[in-house]
């Protein structure tokens, strides 16, 4: 049994959510340039090359990549012969989101009520994590600052199995059509299929941060990325909008057995910063 602190937790869950927020990913910016090279819109080219320099100077000047730094998600696999000691396992994650923000000077978007007064909690605090036990002595961390301009273009149906291949197909693909430019495309787009309607889009949220350069390990499920992704860059929208071929970056599917009677289909879409940083504990 190996023994650690809520305070290294806290420490750790702070560092990511900086690097998360200021540092873009190297499979990412390599994408965003080779975005550029494929954009055949004169304007599509000129949006790709003010975000890559976004980047650039986000990281050199290690200020935000985005004004809007997101609510705090966190994906914990938690190794079963870890002991937590001197302290609340999620008190001390929302510790170490509330001082990434406090000191890194980034956006405080969370609300506490929903609906009525929607009052700003001044921590980005709670955050929304996921937990999964798995063997080991060590916790692993995924924390991803998620932007709302994308999330509120995020959808989920619950498809017939007859739909199949082409269900699924369409229904991504119009998601992305209706959301427009709203989700500050190019996008990454995240799809879970199976499981519940809730653990669907939990997968497609994941889903988003997989390496940009490696399709599913499933070959069917790998050619429909590819089908989805070409039938999302057809459909004209391009950067920021504004016209080309380039409207998503990549279409990243993951899958879960369900239940015989149905198939649920969740579409996470996340904009073109796709911010996420992990570390080990």
């Amino acid at each position: 049994m190996r023994e650690i602190k809520a305070n290294q937790i806290k420490n750790k869950v702070k560092e990511l959510f900086l690097k998360a927020n200021f540092y873009i990913n190297p499979d990412l910016m390599q994408r965003l340039k080779k975005a550029l090279v494929e954009e055949n819109s004169p304007i599509g080219r000129y949006v790709l090359k003010m975000i890559i320099e976004n980047n650039k100077i986000a990281s050199r000047e290690e200020v935000p990549i985005c004004q809007d730094t997101g609510l705090a998600v966190v994906f914990v696999e938690v190794g079963q012969e870890v002991h937590l000691v001197d302290g609340d396992f999620t008190e001390a994650i929302n510790q170490g989101v509330k001082e990434a923000y406090q000191e890194g000077y980034l956006r405080k978007s969370v609300v506490d009520d929903p609906v009525f007064e929607r009052k700003n909690t001044k921590t980005n605090t709670p955050a929304i994590i996921y937990t999964d036990i798995v063997p080991g002595d060590k916790i692993k961390f995924m924390v991803m600052p998620k932007g709302f301009g994308s999330e509120n273009m995020s959808a989920i149906a619950m498809l017939k199995p007859a739909d199949g291949e082409k269900g699924i197909v369409d229904f991504v693909v119009e998601t992305v059509k209706k959301a427009g430019p709203n989700p500050c495309p190019p996008t990454i787009i995240g799809v879970g299929i199976g499981g519940t309607i809730d653990k669907a889009m939990v997968i497609a949220k994941k889903a988003i941060v997989r390496k940009i350069n490696q399709p599913n390990k499933n070959p069917k499920f790998a050619a429909l990325e590819k089908e989805i992704l070409t039938k999302i860059n057809n459909l004209g929208i391009g950067p920021a909008g504004l016209g080309g071929n380039i409207t998503s970056l990549a279409v990243h599917i993951d899958y879960l057995p369900t239940h015989i009677a149905g198939m649920p289909v969740a579409v996470n879409v996340c904009c073109h910063a796709a911010r996420h940083a992990e570390g080990i504990l």
